[in-house]
């Protein structure tokens, strides 16, 4: 059976078309919610058995995260948002192989529906998962910077206006090449706007195909069994597939971690005072 790159529509609540991929979302929410949950219930001031592993395990990732942001401050205020992608993710990408494990399906018309399909091997929920990455960073960098000195890292009017603002304080060569500058680095501004959209782009496309390609390995394999049960010749592949879903889902939440740690960093260049946040953006974008 061939699996279609748009997900398959199960039933409808009201307008609402609930697809294959949303149920296994619905799963995935579910159990990193219980999990949560379940590790809450029986916190102790001496960490014993799981407690001790999974606090282990957040230690390892707040010290791997310090390699990026450089500040244990900056981790502790990530923490929540790497902390809920990177599990919900790599969940989403293992309850695809369910898919094979329990292959149910629905009949409409003369076409038979997968029920499970893993959420991220849809392009609509890796799209959105993007689109979240990189709002959340431009949201935190305005309350980190404020308005000014943020938005002077794309739309560099502050840059041209302290450069008109050297007539008569500098002689007229240098004030042409500040112009000069600053007018392109206006126009950069403009291409850094572009480089967010193709940020959402790249981070939805890179989850989708990887997770996707999987489930199609996985169905050829599943063909090429003939009178064999359907996961036997595709399981040295499901392990594969098992560490791809742990590598895309740290990929996809260091990259989130990387552009939250380059919108709250404070830009270098003008002093401070200069009006309109007159910062140049740091040299790391």
């Amino acid at each position: 059976m061939s699996v279609p790159v748009a997900a398959e529509t199960i039933f409808h609540l009201g307008p609402l078309p609930v697809t294959n991929s949303l149920i296994m979302g619905w799963v995935a929410v579910f159990l990193s919610v219980l999990l949560a949950v379940a590790l809450n219930r029986k916190l102790g001031a001496v960490p014993r058995g799981v407690q001790n592993w999974f606090e282990w395990l957040v230690e390892q990732m707040m010290s791997f995260m310090d390699q990026v942001t450089g500040d244990r401050a900056k981790t502790r205020k990530f923490l929540p948002i790497i902390g809920t992608l990177f599990p919900l993710i790599m969940i989403s990408n293992w309850l695809g192989l369910l898919i094979l494990a329990v292959p149910v399906h629905i009949t409409e018309g003369h076409h038979n529906l997968p029920i499970l399909r893993a959420l991220t091997a849809d392009l609509n929920a890796t799209i959105a998962m993007a689109i979240f990455s990189v709002v959340i960073s431009h949201v935190l960098g305005f309350l980190a910077l404020g308005f000014w000195k943020y938005g002077n890292k794309f739309v560099k009017l502050g840059d041209l206006a302290h450069a008109f603002g050297q007539f008569g304080k500098k002689p007229i060569s240098e004030v042409a090449i500040g112009i000069f500058v600053a007018l392109i680095e206006l126009g950069v501004g403009f291409l850094e706007i572009i480089s967010e959209v193709a940020k959402i782009i790249s981070l939805s496309l890179r989850l989708f195909g990887n997770i996707y390609a999987g489930e199609v390995l996985l169905h050829v394999m599943a063909s090429l069994t003939g009178k064999l049960p359907p996961f036997l010749l595709p399981i040295p592949f499901m392990f594969m597939e098992i560490l791809v879903g742990v590598v895309q889902a740290a990929v996809f939440s260091m990259l989130t971690l990387v552009y939250l740690t380059m919108a709250t960093d404070e830009p270098h260049g003008h002093d401070e005072g200069e009006p309109h946040g007159a910062e140049k953006a740091a040299a790391a974008h």
